[in-house]
């Protein structure tokens, strides 16, 4: 018997649900059809209207004569404020290749030979990464191993065991 009760509750839960969701459901579809009869242009100044190609295009309307028009670029050098423009000159200098044009062939390699020769001791490549930015030479690590792959080739410098540090060889 309380099973027979049990059931009779859930059935007639179950169809309050139902009538609650029917109800709920006939007023959303009422505010739907409110909102869609009404037109376009009753409903806001920034309404999206057909251009005749199949698009909405955004109505916004027209700017005051009267005010002065705000730029909607600012990558003209003129139009930026005078710490922008040294902060954009400070890395300019850096970023920049030399006045005389293109670095000639090997001067990577050159260059990181003359730093494992001042150093004593095995560096790594993040160690030779910053001893040329305070030569002012920007250089990618893809490019320190290659430049350090021809230093190996030509036996000016090596590679110590498995580690990954270099050491300048005088055998060269």
């Amino acid at each position: 018997m309380p099973e027979t009760a049990l059931t009779g509750l859930q059935n007639q839960i179950e169809a309050i649900q139902r009538e609650a969701f029917v109800e709920g459901y006939a007023a959303a579809m009422k505010a739907v059809h409110k909102l869609t009869s009404r037109s376009a242009p009753q409903q806001s100044d920034h309404a999206a209207m057909p251009n005749g190609n199949g698009r909405a295009e955004d109505q916004t309307p027209q700017p005051d004569p009267n005010k002065p028009a705000i730029p909607l670029r600012t990558s003209n050098p003129v139009r930026r404020s005078a710490a922008k423009r040294a902060t954009v000159r400070a890395t300019a200098i850096v970023t920049r290749r030399s006045q005389r044009g293109r670095a000639k062939r090997g001067s990577n390699a050159l260059r990181i030979e003359q730093i494992l020769k001042n150093t004593r001791r095995a560096v790594r490549q993040a160690d030779i990464r910053n001893a040329l930015m305070k030569k002012g030479v920007s250089l990618s690590f893809p490019s320190i191993r290659y430049a350090l792959g021809q230093l190996e080739a030509r036996r000016a410098a090596k590679q110590i065991g498995n580690s990954k540090t270099w050491r300048y060889s005088a055998t060269a």
